[in-house]
């Protein structure tokens, strides 16, 4: 990429012509961004992440989710959006409770974001661990690298979603919090990966 910086919405990203990307539009046939984010641009394509916001649910995202209510077919589940999801009991195994934590996958969604879930892993005991939904592909990092890292400087068992819940298990969880915290204050910084790893071996050596 060819370009990190934060720009604010009506704010001019280039005056070249290019492809696109999410949250930018086109006046006088030049790229502005629409949000408060992170602009990306490369030789083809302009692009802001924004910097806040509610998760919106995808197909195929993989979420965090907590269980709540029973239907006659399936569960209703809270997965940090603006309306809950629901899946249905032919991808559960087992009965859950008010308040059970799962993984699931985004199966579908409808017109209005609602999602439907599939492919759930129920979790027992650990700890849920909340963060702004754009800040989640920073803490995954390229190719999982910041969430291998978390993972071996902490030894903490750790699940991702994309609507920016995480469940942790185990190792020394508020470390974990410490270094998510570091990574939602300098997302929009470069070589954060290295400056995180750091940080969690210089906190064990203590």
């Amino acid at each position: 990429m060819s370009e990190k910086k934060i720009v604010v919405p009506g704010e001019l990203i280039t005056g070249e012509r290019k492809r696109l990307g999410s949250h930018v539009f086109v006046e006088n046939g030049k790229v502005y961004s629409d949000s408060l984010g992170l602009v990306y641009t490369d030789k083809d394509v302009a692009s802001v992440v924004p910097l806040h916001g509610k998760y919106i649910p995808r197909r195929s995202d993989l979420v965090i989710g907590v269980i709540v209510s029973e239907t006659y077919s399936g569960y209703i589940v809270d997965i940090n959006s603006i309306y809950r999801s629901y899946v249905s009991k032919e991808y559960i195994r087992e009965n859950l409770s008010r308040g059970a934590i799962i993984s699931a996958k985004v199966r579908d969604v409808n017109e209005i974001n609602e999602a439907e879930l599939e492919d759930v892993r129920v979790f027992y005991g650990g700890e849920l661990l909340s963060t702004s939904p754009v800040k989640i592909p920073r803490i995954i990092g390229k190719n999982g690298s910041m969430l291998n890292e978390l993972k071996s400087g902490t030894a903490c068992s750790i699940v991702v979603g994309r609507n920016g819940w995480i469940w942790a298990k185990g190792g020394n969880v508020s470390l974990l919090v410490e270094a998510i915290e570091l990574i939602e204050r300098e997302a929009h910084l470069s070589n954060l990966t290295n400056k995180v790893g750091e940080f969690l071996r210089k906190k064990v050596s203590k």
